[in-house]
């Protein structure tokens, strides 16, 4: 049996399963315990006492129809005696009145003569309406005498008391879950780059999965703080002797091998900068209202001044949205370099939507196969097969640095191909 549509109607928060988990039993139990009530006790109750009143009704009955004086005896027994109504004669009652049903079903047994019961027309005196030798006669009794009164009182206490006590326990469940929506958040703005105060507490399975967090945040912090040392430290020291290797270069002839040396300094150079932006990529700058559209506008200028061709399609306006504008600018600008190494032409496209931004990179190069996009992401990666390496080599590290930029906003980055370009295409999604 497929239940997959049970899944879809229920609700995805913790919150409303909660609730759910505490309010299907309590509703359940009301239901169960009230049907058994009305159907056992207040029904039972009500055949007792109406078979009693048989008694009455039959005794004044027979008198009536023997052609007794019984108002005496009517006064004795409290029962009023009137003409029959006009019209059809039907029993009547109102639908949610079980204990009337089961009195109507018991005078039809056991008193004869019996035409109608009418319970409506006078809720607190009902009419027994029967005959009595040759005249049809409207007997009233009170209402007491045929079942117990109030029953719907049983209902509206366990409503209101359900209800209340439900109310406590969501107050009590309120506090438990909020300790682990605490967590969330905090485990959800670290994911994002983001470092939030944050205290375990609640119950004691709460707050060893949050101790166990800090830990794990403080061991990531630690790896990310080394790695980015180790990077900055390693391209730091190396930048001195290759700027001594350039000042005796440049003092020397301009012979073939000399600058044939030259260049592979600059290309070290190079390399070096690429593997400070990635040791950078972990320290985020923080974020602040920034217009997407400027920013994209003012990469591709940059783009455009270097020699690159490249196109940008974005709204005229967009306002300020919250960004890191130094990391979505390093990020978006490797993926500009990328592309305009590996093609001719790219193009830059900016849409925001309400929850999203997405800036995607398109260039008119090879590509990169769907088998090795996933290997393209990883530091270190060159596709040298897949790639056009006639502009230059990187050391693999361009998309790396994208990726890490757009994960640590909470965002992503994927790889497809441009149906346009025919080349490579990138999206950057960033959450607003």
């Amino acid at each position: 049996m497929d239940f997959g549509w049970l899944k879809r109607v229920l609700p995805r928060g913790l919150y409303g399963r909660a609730a759910l988990i505490l309010l299907v039993p309590v509703v359940t139990l009301q239901i169960v315990v009230s049907g058994q009530i009305l159907q056992r006790y207040f029904r039972d109750v009500a055949a007792q006492m109406t078979t009693a009143l048989v008694l009455d009704l039959d005794l004044l009955r027979s008198r009536m129809a023997e052609g007794e004086p019984v108002e005496a005896l009517a006064e004795a027994l409290e029962i009023g005696i009137a003409p029959a109504p006009d019209g059809t004669l039907t029993d009547r009652r109102l639908f949610y009145d079980l204990t009337g049903a089961e009195a109507i079903r018991v005078l039809h047994r056991d008193l004869p003569g019996l035409i109608a019961v009418d319970l409506v027309s006078d809720e607190r005196f009902p009419a027994v309406i029967l005959r009595a030798g040759d005249e049809i006669v409207s007997l009233s009794v009170s209402r007491r005498r045929l079942s117990a009164s109030n029953p719907h009182q049983l209902l509206v206490l366990m409503v209101f008391f359900g209800l209340f006590m439900t109310w406590v326990a969501y107050i009590f469940l309120r506090n438990q879950l909020k300790p682990i929506r605490r967590l969330a958040e905090a485990s959800e703005a670290f994911g994002k780059g983001q470092l939030i105060e944050y205290n375990p507490s609640g119950a004691t399975e709460v707050r060893s999965a949050g101790r166990a967090f800090l830990d794990m945040r403080g061991r990531i912090e630690a790896m990310i703080d080394q790695r980015t040392l180790m990077l900055s430290g390693v391209s730091h020291d190396l930048r001195t002797p290759l700027t001594r290797m350039k000042l005796g270069l440049s003092m020397l002839e301009a012979e073939p091998e000399v600058t044939a040396l030259m260049r592979d300094v600059e290309e070290m150079e190079a390399l070096l900068e690429t593997f400070l932006d990635f040791a950078r990529g972990e320290a985020l700058d923080d974020p602040t209202p920034t217009d997407p559209v400027a920013l994209a506008r003012q990469i591709v200028e940059d783009a455009g001044r270097i020699g690159g061709e490249i196109a940008l399609v974005a709204p005229e306006r967009s306002g300020r949205i919250l960004l890191r504008p130094q990391a979505v600018r390093r990020c978006l600008s490797n993926l500009v370099s990328n592309a305009l190494r590996y093609g001719e032409k790219a193009r830059l496209t900016v849409v925001l939507s309400d929850r999203a931004i997405r800036f995607t990179v398109e260039d008119d190069g090879p590509g990169i196969p769907p088998e090795r996009r996933a290997e393209a992401l990883k530091p270190f990666a060159r596709l040298d097969a897949a790639r056009n390496q006639d502009k230059g080599s990187g050391v693999g590290l361009g998309l790396a640095i994208a990726r890490d930029i757009a994960q640590r906003h909470g965002g992503s980055l994927s790889l497809t191909e441009s149906a346009e370009m025919g080349g490579l295409r990138v999206d950057l999604v960033l959450p607003r």
